[in-house]
């Protein structure tokens, strides 16, 4: 039976949940949990971010590879409309499906530490990081716009060509390999704004993080910072499709 609309932005609800819930989470565990922090627990720093975050996209698209291919992301869902004729219809409610799954994931992700938020900041006015997306030059909100637009075009370039039959034929290796990609991606282009290759990654723990009243946001602070992270990836979504169709798949066999 086909999947319904409603059916397919659960899906999508579900699978951007379970990679925020691992994402968010390795990073509250990171930042709070950290030498010298609360529990004095000692980890291995941003290379459990890299992979931690891989793993979260390869189960997410695990749980929603068979209804939806798990787009998990509006800059595939935009890429996908571009380039593989999915419905432009669908668009805004999968982005809207994606933007809340992050969201509740996040809330859940600070429920489940705040008396470690608490203790590590008392204010919230430090740790909006665990959440969203922020510049390593604060003075220069564009430093990171070319990293999210080169990660994300990187991204939708070996998503399409992971997925195309033409090239390889799919299978329960695919999620793994796209998982593997986004681990690649942080550790090569993940310092200038923290690599979040996805608007609703981005925005809806953000926007968590605004109702919540953490401070220095990003969005309410007046930094201006919040956008770049949503424009970036879909016009790096975007170019990356746009490479592997014009400069690659027309040059692969036909059958």
């Amino acid at each position: 039976m086909k999947p319904t609309l409603a059916g397919e932005m659960i899906a999508e609800f579900l699978g951007t949940m379970v990679l925020i819930l691992f994402g968010s989470g390795v990073v509250a565990m990171t930042v709070l949990f950290g030498k010298g922090a609360p529990g004095e627990i000692v980890n291995g720093g941003y290379t459990n971010i890299t992979l931690c975050w891989g793993l979260g996209v390869t189960l997410g698209i695990m749980v929603a590879g068979k209804i939806t291919g798990a787009h998990l992301n509006p800059a595939v869902t935009v890429a996908l409309a571009a380039f593989r004729g999915f419905s432009w219809g669908k668009v805004i409610p999968y982005a809207v499906a994606q933007t809340a799954g992050a969201f509740v994931a996040a809330a859940l992700v600070f429920w489940n530490y705040r008396q470690a938020f608490l203790k590590f900041d008392p204010a919230l006015e430090k740790t909006a990081g665990v959440f969203a997306t922020f510049p390593a030059f604060p003075d220069v909100p564009f430093a990171g716009f070319l990293d999210q637009v080169i990660g994300t075009a990187i991204l939708l370039f070996v998503v399409f060509a992971l997925t195309d039959e033409r090239n390889q034929p799919s299978g329960i290796l695919t999620p793994v390999m796209v998982g593997l990609t986004v681990v690649a991606i942080g550790m090569s282009f993940g310092a200038l704004h923290g690599y979040a290759i996805n608007p609703a990654r981005d925005f809806g723990p953000r926007l968590f993080t605004v109702l919540s009243g953490f401070k220095n946001n990003g969005l309410t602070d007046g930094s201006g910072v919040f956008w770049v992270p949503i424009v970036a990836p879909i016009v790096g979504g975007l170019l990356g499709a746009a490479l592997y169709d014009f400069a690659l798949r027309p040059h692969l066999p036909k059958n």
